[in-house]
């Protein structure tokens, strides 16, 4: 068994709870309120903490198998050495799946928030036309260098935290009760649409690919790591109960059949809550909000799978390489994004499916085995098998749950 040591000067615990955070919350928050619609607020938030609940002992797994390795082995490293080659090659096909899809959706959302940007300028630019060409930028910055996109999300990171508390502090001021309680719907049936929310849910607090990242910034630390997943986590959490209060409370519950009738995307949303707060400066907050929150995601859910293809194919860090990976990268899913420009919705829930494998079966699987090699490590989850039979029954549940979804066997608020 491995021995726990602690670096010598331990960083600071914000900067772990910040990149926690930082990975979970970005442009996937905007389909909460969408899917979320049927089952309305309070059935929503049990769904969103129960999940915050099973995806934060999930990523603790990883880190109790994680602690019986060197330092700097990867989430690959570790599949492949405890659950095989097998387990290995399926949760790669998962992670690369997700990045893809999250790529084609941020095409998507960054294809319709600037199209509404530019018509509040008065410019007709096509959603397509749009997407693709922010797709390019993007592109072009992962191409030139893993600095220049750091660079470019510390700028578009820190105006996003300080749009949010703008935008999010002007919209709770608005919150109308009845709208949030949906008085208007006295026999309003909520239940029926909760199961389809959880896939969405397990999207939105995916952050597992850094917890072996942590390790590596803190060394074998579990109380500190442990306290970054928890305070992370909850970061996102309460923000997104914040976001839910702010959505729900303004528009009316019939009003977002509406809504994911037009594909659910962002500038719908930010179109519908301009109609009901009718403030200019609020509208311009929630514009500038939305293209800083996709472009963050973007950048960093697109540096993650160009850094996972240039391993996978082996290509180096030359201006060639780069470009050859930034065309893996980029061209399907900018191809996705011109077929199918209003996919976002649809991706995100895509990327549940898969991210039901990495991000609660493939880490259930780790600790166990990780306790029959090692025995017992100085750190382990608690709950013991139950704990582990729970987030598989979880991420199964999750799996199942969506394809039901995708075949209209569950029901859908319309």
């Amino acid at each position: 068994m491995a021995t726990l040591t602690t670096t010598q000067t331990s960083p600071s615990l914000l900067g772990g709870v910040v990149i926690i955070g930082g990975t979970i919350i970005g442009a996937g928050m905007f389909s909460l309120p969408v899917v979320m619609s049927g089952a309305w607020f309070f059935w929503s938030m049990a769904a969103l903490i129960f999940t915050w609940f099973c995806m934060l002992h999930s990523g603790l797994m990883i880190l109790e198998a994680n602690l019986n390795y060197r330092i700097g082995s990867s989430f690959d490293t570790i599949t492949k050495d405890l659950l095989g080659k097998g387990w290995n090659v399926v949760n790669g096909i998962s992670i690369a799946f997700v990045l893809y899809i999250l790529t084609y959706a941020y095409i998507s959302a960054s294809g319709s928030i600037l199209h509404h940007t530019f018509s509040e300028m008065s410019l007709n630019v096509p959603a397509r036309a749009a997407g693709l060409g922010f797709a390019l930028l993007v592109a072009f910055v992962v191409w030139l260098s893993t600095k220049a996109v750091s660079r470019m999300t510390a700028i578009v990171l820190g105006a996003k935290v300080i749009t949010f508390f703008l935008t999010f502090g002007s919209l709770l001021g608005h919150v109308q009760p009845a709208t949030l309680f949906n008085v208007a719907q006295s026999n309003a049936s909520y239940t029926p649409y909760l199961l389809m929310t959880l896939p969405f849910c397990l999207a939105s607090f995916g952050y597992h690919g850094n917890v072996p990242s942590l390790m590596k910034y803190y060394g074998k630390d579990p109380k500190t790591i442990v306290k970054c997943l928890v305070y992370g986590t909850l970061l996102a959490l309460v923000l997104y109960t914040v976001w839910l209060l702010g959505t729900m409370g303004n528009i009316p519950r019939p009003e977002f059949i509406g809504i994911a009738q037009q594909g659910g995307n962002i500038d719908v949303l930010v179109q519908a809550l301009s109609g009901v707060l009718n403030s200019h400066s609020l509208d311009l907050l929630l514009v500038v909000f939305s293209n800083f929150a996709v472009a963050s995601s973007f950048l960093g859910v697109t540096l993650g799978l160009f850094d996972y293809l240039a391993d996978l194919f082996g290509f180096d860090d030359s201006a060639v390489g780069r470009f050859k990976t930034a065309l893996l990268t980029f061209v399907p899913p900018i191809i996705g994004g011109l077929l199918w420009p209003n996919g976002f919705l649809y991706a995100i829930g895509y990327a549940g499916l898969a991210a039901t494998i990495w991000a609660a079966i493939v880490p259930a699987l780790l600790a166990r085995k990780s306790r029959e090699r090692f025995g017992s490590p100085k750190f382990r989850v608690w709950g013991g098998k139950p704990m582990i039979a729970l987030i598989l029954v979880f991420g199964i549940g999750n799996a199942v749950i969506h394809i039901l979804s995708s075949v209209d066997l569950l029901p859908v608020y319309q």
